[in-house]
């Protein structure tokens, strides 16, 4: 976590250019002998998150790992989940909300994600989120340009405004921001990780239950995502706007 003084501009600038002709396994090995376990891999487990992660673990770069669980995923969402903690050896933090979905429909109707997604997403996803960041210096993800109009200018390296009360800012890394689809899933299956099964259901972008739907063929990855609403990100990763 920094404060605006704290951030060298010209030295993030510099680093980001050559970063961003690197492998992913260099990458991370950048970013844990500089940062260390103060660097997370944060993860919906997507496809692009997986091919992280496995470089990371097959490299012995030893981040925590953490995924934020809304009380509303998929139930193979949180059964993948298992299979890649006894596939690494690695326990996956769970970030909850403070709102059971119980609680929050007391406080804001039932179903809040029919009515207002964006309130709904801020409470279960990007709460939580954030009192996260507050611990880290650096948030990997597994964010990658192709996935949709709001992603296309995304870096390798960024600077995160996560926290517009107390001016505080992170280190972004998406090691795997220019690979494509097709690339990631040559990489899964060359690896053989496991995957959400949903994906040969036609998911390609796999939220919430409620808000997730199978995608026709010409749609971008994220398409599935909130059907019916001017909305395409959860907000955790546009919550306060453009990246810095």
């Amino acid at each position: 976590m920094l404060k605006r003084e704290e951030i060298n501009w010209d030295e993030i600038r510099e680093v980001g250019n050559q970063l961003e002709q690197l492998e992913v396994c260099e990458i991370l090995r950048w970013c844990w002998q500089k940062y260390g376990k103060r660097a997370a891999i944060g993860t919906s487990f997507q496809g692009g998150g997986l091919v992280v992660l496995n470089e990371a673990m097959e490299n012995g770069l030893d981040f925590p790992v953490f995924t934020i669980d809304t009380g509303l995923l998929f139930p193979e969402s949180l059964e993948l989940k298992k299979k890649l903690e006894e596939r690494y050896g690695i326990i996956i933090e769970s970030l909850f909300p403070e709102l059971s979905i119980e609680d929050q429909a007391k406080e804001f109707g039932p179903e809040l994600w029919k009515r207002n997604p964006d309130l709904c997403c801020t409470l279960r996803k990007v709460i939580p989120l954030q009192k996260k960041l507050t611990q880290l210096d650096v948030w990997i993800t597994g964010l990658r340009r192709q996935q949709s109009e709001s992603r296309t200018k995304i870096k390798v390296l960024e600077i995160y405004k996560f926290d517009v009360i107390y001016d505080r800012y992170i280190i972004k890394l998406n090691p795997v921001a220019g690979w494509s689809r097709d690339q990631v899933r040559d990489y899964l299956k060359k690896w053989e990780i496991p995957t959400n099964p949903l994906l040969e259901k036609g998911y390609r972008s796999i939220g919430c239950m409620p808000c997730t739907r199978p995608i026709a063929e010409g749609e971008n990855e994220r398409a599935g995502r909130w059907t019916g609403f001017d909305k395409s990100e959860c907000g955790i990763h546009t919550f306060l706007g453009a990246n810095i």
